[in-house]
């Protein structure tokens, strides 16, 4: 892993972090003013999610900062996890807010109450879309350079948001404008419904992440084929393989014959080394050379010499 390619992913993450802020500040605004203007429900349920994208955004903006941080005489490994931690943080802010608007909209189920200011809720939810997709791309142009965890989960998260502001705009518009106050109160407990779901799917990632899950088969065949790529490594075992923020950790035992010197051997490793940061840039890689000779065949039925009989009982 180059000082080029850390330096630049960290800057990524710093930017989006920044700028992840800042939209969530202008979007509580928005929808603070919208929902003053017209009581709808749907606009409470999205400006709560909204307030909590602000806390879920400023953890993420302090914790890639911390994992960005350079390995130290505590932290060996670096603390890449602190994304992961980050990740686990905003799952359980995004189950808050569901939680939330599910019991406000089921509420309003019962006790429908009319939209006014429909005009100014519905431009207000225009914008918003406006502003999360701008930011869910830049976020996905910063996932490219950076590949982190943190900004992934913020990035579900501004999605699920992209998705519900649609509902939302359903919503406010048909209880406005065809007056049905009961569909403003169903979109906004479908709203809960689905960030309850992505809740789950970013808790798993950031499980697996703290809990060590090893990277996904296919990363582990293109390490594997990598490394085999010179003939004169003959196996690959024990590989073992973690995320530490972006950074890919390896670790493997490789095969190689006992008559090589240590010169040579060093030479076939960081040859397998740098064949694998070609396919993984932010790879932390640790090789360990064994002396393998040619595997001797297992001795067949018909290579076994057998006495006859005969022969053993003249020896007796």
């Amino acid at each position: 892993m180059t000082t080029t390619d850390v330096d630049d992913a960290n800057m990524a993450t710093r930017d989006i972090t920044r700028l992840s802020v800042g939209v969530a500040v202008v979007l509580i605004a928005l929808k603070a003013f919208a929902l003053g203007a017209s009581g709808s429900v749907s606009i409470l349920a999205s400006l709560a999610d909204s307030a909590l994208d602000l806390a879920a955004s400023l953890t993420t903006f302090f914790a890639v900062r911390w994992a960005a941080a350079p390995p130290d005489a505590e932290h060996r490994y670096g603390h890449g996890k602190g994304e992961a931690m980050a990740a686990l943080v905003q799952a359980g802010l995004i189950f808050a807010s569901a939680l939330f608007i599910g019991w406000e909209a089921v509420q309003r189920i019962f006790d429908p109450r009319a939209v006014s200011s429909g005009y100014w809720a519905v431009m207000v939810m225009l914008i918003s879309i406006a502003l999360t997709g701008w930011l869910v791309w830049m976020q996905d142009r910063a996932i490219r350079r950076s590949d982190s965890m943190a900004v992934k989960a913020d990035r579900a998260h501004y999605a699920a948001d992209l998705a519900s502001n649609v509902v939302v705009l359903i919503g406010v518009a048909s209880a406005a404008f065809l007056a049905a106050p009961g569909l403003d109160a169903a979109a906004g407990l479908i709203v809960g419904v689905w960030l309850f779901w992505g809740a789950l799917g970013l808790l798993k990632d950031a499980a697996d992440h703290l809990l060590d899950r090893a990277v996904s088969d296919a990363d582990r065949i293109a390490i594997t084929t990598a490394v085999l790529a010179d003939p004169r490594i003959t196996g690959v075992h024990q590989l073992r393989s973690r995320m530490a923020g972006p950074v890919m950790m390896i670790q493997m035992h490789v095969d190689m014959e006992p008559s090589l010197t240590l010169e040579q051997a060093h030479a076939i490793v960081v040859g397998a080394e740098t064949r694998i940061l070609e396919a993984f840039p932010r790879a932390d890689i640790l090789i360990h050379p064994d002396p393998r000779g040619p595997v001797t065949p297992a001795p067949t039925m018909t290579s076994v010499p057998v006495t006859p009989p005969k022969a053993a009982a003249k020896r007796k």
